[in-house]
């Protein structure tokens, strides 16, 4: 049975202006990295059936899983519904095995009072990020989210 590790954050924005967040390339790079880490894009298509290419890179402790310091990833936008949901499907470039295969990740994102809930699946989880980190770099990029869009921020 394949892992599911979820994450989820009231952000005080539009659907419109999160949704927006995740198909801007430079929006992607400021607030997507988890705490610790920054990002670099290589590559970034945001239309359904588009690819991207980055890396989440180690500003200081910790273990890329593509290198040293970075986990460079592919990714796919499988679906893209406006200011609703977002299906991602992402590969990790590693020679660990425990790193391998592809991980899908949807973003729902439901209008709240004051804002917007977004909830956030990753499906397939490889065995080698485990679900403590996982779910706080999940909660993390949420918080950075919500940092980058909510007014005042």
């Amino acid at each position: 049975m394949s892992r599911i590790d979820r994450a989820s954050r009231s952000i005080q924005a539009s659907p419109h202006a999160i949704y927006r967040a995740y198909l801007d390339a430079d929006a992607i790079a400021a607030w997507r990295p988890p705490e610790g880490m920054t990002a670099e894009i290589y590559a970034f298509d945001p239309r359904q059936g588009g690819v991207y290419r980055m890396a989440f890179v180690y500003a200081g402790e910790g273990q890329g899983k593509s290198s040293e310091k970075a986990d460079v990833f592919e990714g796919c936008f499988i679906e893209l519904i406006a200011d609703r949901k977002i299906v991602e499907r992402v590969v990790f470039e590693s020679d660990d095995p425990q790193f391998a295969g592809a991980m899908t990740i949807t973003t729902t994102l439901t209008p709240a009072p004051g804002g917007t809930a977004v909830v956030v699946a990753a499906q397939d989880v490889p065995a080698g990020i485990t679900p403590e980190d996982h779910q706080a770099g999940m909660d993390s990029s949420l918080a950075n989210l919500a940092a980058f869009v909510e007014p005042g921020a």
